[in-house]
């Protein structure tokens, strides 16, 4: 594909991954096999795509760059979705792809990467898995243990849904231009067990609970039970960062009405 150099756009939050070593190593991780379903987000200028297209032989890429999207058209393997990927209806594209499971990969942008997290999480039962290079301080909040800085709504909200590891560190020379962060690979594999519950009620209790972090949850989220008539037991003289994931899984169960709980027999693993 001879095409004039791409200049990145800052808007798009364009930082392209320009180390071979660090893309070999990336692959690995992801380890694609032929036939595969996958769908890499942000391909840009296809410096993961080609190896990744080359074991799949089909890949389908969503890019929101119309310069970028012209320029993979021309790649006779690639299905290219010219979309912001917050637009993306992914159980509409496993439709289309006839796939009963997705593959999910990509760079993604700094500016939006949590936006498109939890667009994704609605999906999640299409998902096999999700490899995504970000920034470290992102995956950092997404895989962290309680009490500590890192761990907040994001660690609660993905934890719910996803057994994830922080899988490659990518340092900034690998990218051109290298951004002023560190990044790294992160590997989301979704929960067979997961709790069935209410995402609208866990977003908010944890939104509630977190909003004040150094203050005791009974400033917070104690005044927010009350006005849910929560009858039962929760300790709110802690702070939010000392919950564990599945007291706030259990609490978001104890608040569903009672009806949907009875057809809802999930397990708090």
């Amino acid at each position: 594909m001879k095409h004039g150099k791409h200049i990145p756009r800052k808007r798009f939050g364009q930082h392209f991954l320009a180390d071979g070593g660090i893309i070999e190593a990336i692959v690995e991780a992801i380890d694609p096999q032929p036939g595969q379903a996958m769908i890499e987000i942000g391909p840009g200028l296809a410096a993961l795509t080609q190896p990744l297209v080359e074991r799949l032989g089909h890949l389908t890429v969503v890019e929101l760059d119309r310069d970028l999207a012209q320029r993979l058209r021309s790649h006779a393997q690639l299905q290219v979705i010219e979309s912001d990927v917050l637009k993306v209806d992914f159980a509409q594209l496993a439709q289309s792809m006839a796939a009963t499971r997705l593959r999910v990969v990509g760079n993604l942008p700094y500016n939006i990467s949590t936006p498109i997290l939890f667009h994704l999480l609605q999906f999640v039962d299409l998902i096999e898995d999700q490899h995504f290079m970000l920034q470290k301080e992102v995956i950092d909040r997404m895989v962290a243990r309680p009490s500590t800085a890192a761990y907040g709504r994001l660690s609660v909200m993905l934890q719910w849904r996803y057994v994830m590891e922080n899988v490659l560190a990518v340092p900034p020379e690998s990218f051109d231009p290298p951004p002023r962060v560190d990044s790294a690979v992160v590997r989301m594999v979704p929960r067979p067990d997961a709790a069935l519950l209410d995402e609208r009620v866990l977003s908010e209790l944890v939104q509630v609970a977190f909003s004040q972090r150094r203050k005791l949850l009974r400033h917070t989220l104690g005044a927010w039970l009350q006005a849910q008539n929560f009858a039962g037991e929760f300790n709110v003289q802690r702070r939010a960062e000392e919950v564990p994931v599945d007291e706030y899984l259990q609490l978001a169960l104890a608040l569903k009405p009672a009806s949907q709980q009875v057809s809802h027999q999930a397990v708090v693993q």
